[in-house]
Formats: C-alpha cells, sequence, structure tokens
C-alpha cells in the first residue's frame, strides 16, 4: 500500500499546482482567449489495486470529435476487461471505489461505446492478449477539460455492455488518474 501512496502523491501534486495556478488566473472575456488556456494533451499513468499487478500510460489528445486515448496496459489476465472513465480522481481507496461510479454528467443509461445511449465514461472493453498486454486505442465523445481530474479504471471481468449500471464487469484492477501532460519536449541537460 505504500508503494500505491506514493504513486498517489506523485500524480496528485502536479494537479494541485495547475489548480492553484488556474484559481489566480484572471477571467477573460473573450471566449477564444479562453479555449487556449484549455488542455490539448493529457496522460494517465495505472496503479494497481490491492493484490493486482495491472499498470499501464495513456495519452489522450483533445480532437474537435473528443479525445483520442492510446497506449499500453500490462498485467492483465487474458481476455477483456471493462474500461471507463469514472466520475473522480480519487486513489485512496485499496480497491478503487473512491473513483465512484462511471462518469455520467447527462444521468444516461449505461451501454457500449457504439450505443445511442451511454454514459460519458463509457469506453467499452480493452483485451488483454495471452500475455496480459491490452493496446488502447479509442475515442471517448468528451472533452479533455471535462476529464482532467478523473480516473480510468480497468475491470476484472468484461463489461457486458448493458447491465445497470455499470455493465457487471466486476471488481477494479487498476485506476489511472487523468492528468494535464506537458505537451512541449523535455529540456535536455
Amino acid at each position: 500500500m505504500r508503494t500505491s501512496l506514493r504513486y498517489l502523491i506523485a500524480l496528485t501534486l502536479p494537479l494541485i499546482a495547475v489548480a492553484l495556478a488556474g484559481a489566480q488566473e484572471k477571467k477573460h472575456a473573450d471566449h477564444d482567449k479562453h479555449e487556449a488556456h484549455l488542455p490539448k494533451k493529457g496522460i494517465a499513468v495505472f496503479i494497481p489495486t490491492e493484490g493486482q499487478q495491472v499498470r499501464g500510460t495513456l495519452t489522450l489528445v483533445s480532437t474537435a470529435a473528443g479525445v483520442h486515448i492510446t497506449g499500453k496496459v500490462t498485467g492483465l489476465t487474458p481476455g477483456e476487461h471493462g474500461f471507463h472513465i469514472h466520475e473522480f480522481g480519487d486513489l485512496s481507496s485499496a480497491d478503487g471505489s473512491a473513483a465512484g461510479g462511471h462518469y455520467n454528467p447527462d444521468g444516461h443509461m449505461h451501454g457500449g461505446p457504439d450505443s445511442k445511449e451511454k454514459h460519458a465514461g463509457d469506453l467499452g472493453n480493452l483485451k488483454a492478449d495471452k500475455d496480459g498486454v491490452a493496446m488502447v486505442d479509442v475515442k471517448a465523445e468528451v472533452a479533455l477539460h471535462f476529464i482532467v481530474g478523473r480516473a480510468f479504471v480497468v475491470h476484472a471481468k468484461a463489461d457486458d455492455l448493458k447491465t445497470q449500471p455499470s455493465g457487471d464487469a466486476g471488481g477494479r484492477v487498476a485506476l489511472g488518474l487523468i492528468g494535464i501532460a506537458n505537451d512541449k519536449p523535455p529540456m535536455k541537460k
């Protein structure tokens, strides 16, 4: 659990700094000026829930249609695993339950990524190969700035894409806090 606490601290400190900086910025009357300050790129580094070995990193890129999410998750059991954006970025509970339910600002029923009605956080399933590796390449119909500070959750079982309210996907095996990524290359020393 100490390792998870270190990850939690390492992931939340940058978000606190961003929140404090944002509170100090003056308000702009021009809408275009606001959009210039919205994040264009995000990142999520997964930590396992208690007893799990799941890890991974996802990159999020803002697009006109929402967010393009790519990356890799390892340490999974082979097969499908429910994959969602949850309402809170709270990684403090050993079982991941502090992340709350699926991100669902419009009060829709649960569904699959192609369903007419679905939660904004319903991303379907990740498919892990025989080595427990899942390559992620999905699109979410949500603006990046609405999900920064929330969490991705990978579940133990497949999401059936219909059972309410969460697809009967089982326990949570890993969580990744969604943060703002540095979109400029780091300076070399």
